[in-house]
């Protein structure tokens, strides 16, 4: 018991920490996939960044490692983050998508089906790859 409650206080002086990181793939032309989070997370916060993380590494690795895709969680609560709120008109935490072309921001779409599938891992994996596909698959076509 001891153990988890020192698990519990160490999120709390650990999280507020995170921020956004920079594109580290040096890429002028990704596709980002942001969770943005706050400072406190309920059971739902954790499972919606765990399966986020696990369907973009399950479908997406080649994409990840080669830096067309970049995945970062980052928490709006922090001073340096909070203009993420207004940019993306965020309510609630969520997964967004932003596709970059020539270092700039072209579009992006708020995955918000991903409270509806958040029940069924499945299907949450499955919104996830159809929505990063969809992204990847306009690109190669020049959209």
């Amino acid at each position: 018991m001891r153990f988890f409650a020192f698990l519990f206080f160490l999120n709390f002086i650990l999280a507020p920490n995170l921020t956004a990181k920079e594109n580290i793939s040096g890429n002028p032309d990704h596709l980002n996939v942001y969770y943005f989070r706050g400072n406190f997370r309920c059971s739902n916060c954790y499972k919606i960044e765990t399966y986020t993380k696990e369907a973009v590494e399950k479908f997406f690795a080649k994409e990840l490692e080669s830096g067309e895709l970049v995945y970062n969680v980052i928490n709006i609560d922090e001073k340096e983050n909070a203009h993420f709120v207004e940019d993306y008109k965020l309510y609630t935490k969520s997964v967004i998508l932003s596709r970059v072309i020539d270092g700039a921001e072209a579009e992006y779409k708020n995955l918000q089906k991903i409270w509806e599938y958040l029940g069924d891992r499945e299907r949450f994996h499955n919104y996830i790859k159809e929505e990063i596909g969809g992204f990847l698959h306009r690109k190669e076509e020049g959209q």
